[in-house]
C-alpha cells in the first residue's frame, strides 16, 4: 500500500512511463564479500531519487547509507555504472550502500557492526525514494523497497563448536569430500570468540577454527597463558580428517598478529605453510599473554587522547626496539607471510613494525617470504569487504576492563577500498601457498 501523499505523483509517475518503479538487486541472497547489482528501471528521465539501505544489527541498532541519484533518458538508475551526487557516499560505488552504512541519527555512541550469529544472514532493505533525502526515511513511503540476505555462511558449510583440551574455539567445514587446507583464525585485544571470518574462509573452501583467546571468563585466562594453547588449537585444526596436515596457515589481526609471529619464529611443535597478518607488530616476543599485556600496561603512560578524547595507543610500542629481545627475531620465519597495514592506524605502530620486520628479513635472507600490503589512509580494523568502517568505536581495556572510545583510524572510502582489495589478496595468498595447485581452489558462491 502507498502512503495517501504519494498517490498524486505515483498516478502521474504511472502515466508518464506505463508502470511503477521497479527495483532490481541482484543477487537478493549472497556472501558478504559479493557484490550487488542495484538497478532501478520505470522511472521519469531526470528524476531525482535516493537509493537508502537500511539494517537492523543484532543489538538492535538501526544502520543505513544512502546515495542520491538522477535517471538516465531511460529513466533509469544503476549504481554499478552511475555516480552518487551525495549522501553517505559519493561518486561511482556499487557497494556504497553497504560500506557507508552508519547508525542512524540519535543512535548510542561508539558502535561497531560485528555479526556475531553467523548462522542467520545480514538482512538489509534497500529502497528507493523520490527525491534527494537526507533525513527522515522512516517517515516517508519508499517508492520500491527489496529486502536482501548478506551471509558469511555459504550453503553446506558446517559449524562445530571445539572444546578439548582445554582449546575452545569454533571449526568450519567447507562442504564437499576434502582434503582441504586449514587455517587458524586469531583475532585481537577484545577477546571473545569471533567466528565470522572463519566462516567466510570456510565458505571459500578452507578448514577454519576461531580460537578464543583472550577469555572474557576470568577463570579461564591461566588455562591459555603460553604458547602449548595455541600449539593444541593448531594440531586441532591440523588432526582433523578433512584437512591437508601440512598445508595450515595462521590468520591474525592486531594481538593475534603476535601471536602468530610467536608461533611461526619459535614453536618446536607447529610448522605453519604461511601467515596472513593483518594490522599487528612483531614488538614484545610473548612468551605468555599476560606477559604481553603487562609490557603494554609498562607502557600505558605513552597513552595519547585525541581532541574528542579518544584513546589513541600506537606510540605504546614505539619507538620501535633495537634490542632482540624486546621482539620477535624475524630472521627465524620459514615460512611465506603477508603483512597488512593501514597506513593511518592509531591504534598500533603497524607502519613502524612492517618497516622493522622488512629490515630484520632482508637481513635474514628472508626478504622474499615476506609480501606488505600497506594502504594509504586506511586504519587498524581491516575486516572482510563491505563492513562498515569505524573511526572510533567503544572498546574493553582487557587489562582494567575500562570501557573507552578506542580511535582506530582510517577514513570510510581509502578503509572500504582497503579491505576489498586486501580480502581478495588474502584469499589468493592463502590459495597461492595452501592448495596443490590453482585449478583445486575452489570458488565460492552462494
Amino acid at each position: 500500500l502507498l502512503a495517501p501523499e504519494l498517490c498524486n505523483y505515483t498516478e502521474c509517475l504511472s502515466t508518464m512511463v506505463g508502470t511503477f518503479p521497479l527495483l532490481s538487486v541482484q543477487p537478493t541472497r549472497g556472501l558478504v564479500d559479493e557484490k550487488i547489482q542495484v538497478v532501478v528501471r520505470n522511472l521519469p528521465p531526470a528524476l531525482s531519487v535516493t537509493l537508502h539501505s537500511l539494517h537492523c544489527s543484532e543489538d538492535k541498532d538501526l544502520w543505513e547509507a544512502f546515495g542520491h541519484y538522477t535517471s538516465d533518458g531511460q529513466g533509469t538508475v544503476t549504481v554499478a555504472k552511475d555516480a552518487s551526487l551525495g549522501g553517505t557516499y559519493e561518486g561511482t560505488e556499487p557497494m556504497g550502500l553497504l560500506w557507508s552504512m552508519q547508525p542512524v541519527p540519535g543512535s548510542r555512541t561508539g558502535l561497531r557492526l560485528r555479526k556475531m550469529d553467523v548462522l542467520t544472514p545480514m538482512v538489509v532493505h534497500i529502497s528507493v525514494y523520490s527525491g534527494h533525502m537526507t533525513e527522515g526515511f522512516s517517515k516517508q513511503s519508499p517508492l520500491a523497497t527489496v529486502v536482501t540476505e548478506r551471509w558469511y555462511m555459504a550453503p553446506g558449510v558446517c559449524r562445530i563448536d571445539i572444546r578439548e583440551h582445554g582449546v575452545r574455539g569454533t571449526l568450519f567445514l567447507p562442504p564437499g569430500p576434502g582434503p582441504f587446507p586449514g587455517v587458524l583464525d586469531m583475532w585481537g585485544g577484545g577477546g571473545g570468540l569471533v567466528e565470522y571470518r572463519s566462516c567466510l574462509l570456510a565458505s571459500h573452501g578452507f578448514v577454519s577454527m576461531a580460537l578464543e583467546y583472550l577469555s572474557h571468563d576470568k577463570n579461564r585466562s591461566s588455562d591459555i597463558e603460553s604458547k602449548t594453547y595455541f600449539e593444541k588449537a593448531f594440531r586441532i585444526v591440523q588432526e582433523h580428517p578433512l584437512v591437508m596436515k601440512d598445508r595450515v596457515a595462521l590468520f591474525g589481526l592486531s594481538f593475534g598478529v603476535s601471536v602468530s609471529l610467536n608461533l611461526a619464529a619459535y614453536s618446536k611443535v607447529i610448522s605453519p605453510r604461511c601467515c596472513v597478518c593483518i594490522s599487528g607488530s612483531h614488538v614484545y616476543p610473548a612468551k605468555s599473554i599476560s606477559d604481553v599485556i603487562m609490557k603494554i600496561s609498562e607502557h600505558g603512560y605513552k597513552t595519547r587522547f585525541d581532541e574528542e578524547g579518544r584513546v589513541v595507543w600506537r606510540d605504546i610500542i614505539l619507538p620501535i626496539p633495537t634490542d632482540l629481545g624486546e621482539k620477535v627475531d624475524m630472521g627465524r620465519i620459514k615460512c611465506p607471510l603477508m603483512l597488512v597495514v593501514g597506513e593511518d592506524d592509531q591504534n598500533w605502530a603497524t607502519v613502524e613494525s612492517a618497516k622493522d620486520i622488512a629490515q630484520m628479513m632482508l637481513a635474514a635472507g628472508k626478504k622474499h617470504l615476506l609480501t606488505i600490503l600497506q594502504y594509504h589512509d586506511a586504519g587498524h580494523l581491516i575486516e572482510p569487504p563491505y563492513t562498515p568502517h569505524f573511526r572510533a568505536s567503544n572498546f574493553i581495556v582487557p587489562q582494567t576492563r575500562q570501557k573507552v572510545i578506542m580511535l582506530w583510524g582510517g577514513y570510510p572510502k581509502q578503509h572500504a577500498d582497503a579491505q576489498e582489495d586486501c580480502w581478495e589478496k588474502s584469499l589468493s595468498f592463502l590459495r597461492q601457498h595452501l592448495y596443490p595447485s590453482p585449478d583445486s581452489a575452489p570458488k565460492a558462491k552462494l
